[in-house]
């Protein structure tokens, strides 16, 4: 792989320990790919920040690192909320370990949101912009809706392109790449979560591959959002094409195509109920005002008989402080930093109703909690103690 000069200076080690090392990853895995050279990136996302994922010898490297990152870079969700931690039922011994993860990327610099919805509360990414971003919702959306190029970067790759400033140039990066794979028409009106559930049902069956989607009706962004969070944890897609909606793709030629229709959505539902579930969990990917708004409305004036969290960016959630209040009212809980999925507060549940393909498909790998899928009005009937 090409190296400019200041580039092969970083990796024989003129400018620090640290930065030898992470230009030592960044070539590697630019050899692995076959990247002719490095490509300077607007932003990243970092994930490896859940103290439950990384463990010691994670927070070990992390902690040796020295130096400060290049362009803006961002957190994953953590594996608590950083100030109500207590209130989901986290140790202090955990607690202790988190906020130690969390202030040594601080001490890199690394902008302390927690969240795998960035888009939601910064501008980090336009069309075409080179990222280098980790959390797999958040890849699939900045590919897909943004227009952005990005690979799903694994926790060290993306810290060192954050301190480089720059990425291998492979993968989704190159036109290449981005061509779909395969067309998926849509024979059903779809709303709310049946684009979660679309998305669990599609990433199965295309793995890795790029879906052209033709609809019925336009998404919503929060709707995108969950289709391309879906798709990335049943499968591994992280880029998809919807028709008329996304920025279209590289010229390309339809040679497969699967056709989905009504029953089939519907099957999600029924093979995962809701029934037994002893907690409901929203947000994931986080809430954005939209959805806060929607179950802020959903719950007002009742009160909730099973557990229910709702979690969003802390950003999200100190801008609008009325319709958190509204939702704690209820006696559900608006965590930020954090969701379902990463934290270890997740595991004395035995089962949660949830909205979302992405927790429906990680939950009983990650959390080893049953799952079961509804739409968010049934979800919040259910935490209200309704069947």
């Amino acid at each position: 792989m090409y190296l400019s000069r200041e580039e092969e200076g970083i990796y024989q080690g003129e400018k620090g320990e640290t930065l030898r090392r992470m230009m030592e990853i960044l070539v590697a895995l630019g050899d692995i790919y076959g990247a002719e050279r490095l490509v300077p990136v607007r932003s990243v996302q970092v994930a490896g920040v859940s103290y439950k994922n990384i463990g010691e010898a994670g927070l070990e490297w992390i902690s040796d690192l020295e130096g400060h990152v290049a362009v803006p870079s961002i957190l994953n969700p953590a594996g608590m909320d950083l100030c109500r931690w207590k209130e989901m039922g986290i140790t202090e011994q955990f607690a202790l370990k988190q906020q130690e993860t969390i202030e040594a990327y601080r001490k890199l610099g690394v902008t302390i949101d927690c969240t795998c919805t960035p888009y939601q509360i910064y501008d980090l990414a336009s069309r075409g912009d080179h990222l280098a971003w980790s959390e797999s919702s958040a890849v699939s959306y900045a590919n897909s809706v943004i227009g952005a190029r990005t690979n799903r970067e694994g926790g060290p790759s993306a810290l060192a392109a954050a301190l480089v400033g720059k990425t291998a140039l492979y993968g989704y990066h190159l036109d290449e790449s981005r061509r779909p794979t395969l067309l998926v028409e849509v024979d059903a009106d779809l709303h709310g979560s049946d684009y979660g559930a679309l998305g669990f049902l599609v990433g199965r069956i295309v793995k890795d591959g790029v879906p052209f989607f033709r609809l019925r009706a336009a998404p919503t962004v929060d709707e995108l959002k969950a289709l391309g969070a879906s798709m990335a944890a049943s499968g591994s897609v992280a880029l998809y094409y919807v028709e008329d909606v996304t920025p279209a793709p590289p010229a390309w030629k339809a040679e497969e195509r699967i056709s989905i229709d009504r029953k089939e959505i519907d099957e999600v539902y029924a093979a995962n109920p809701g029934e037994g579930a002893d907690a409901v969990a929203l947000g994931c990917p986080h809430c954005s005002e939209e959805e806060l708004e929607k179950i802020a409305g959903l719950l007002k004036g009742g009160t909730v008989k099973k557990a229910l969290w709702v979690c969003t960016a802390r950003k999200i959630a100190e801008a609008h402080p009325d319709l958190v209040q509204t939702i704690e009212e209820s006696g559900a809980r608006v965590f930020c930093d954090t969701c379902m999925v990463v934290s270890p507060a997740t595991e004395r549940f035995a089962k949660m109703m949830v909205n979302s393909g992405k927790a429906l498909a990680y939950l009983p790998g990650l959390a080893k909690v049953k799952a079961g899928l509804g739409t968010m009005e049934e979800c919040i009937n259910v935490s209200l103690g309704g069947l």
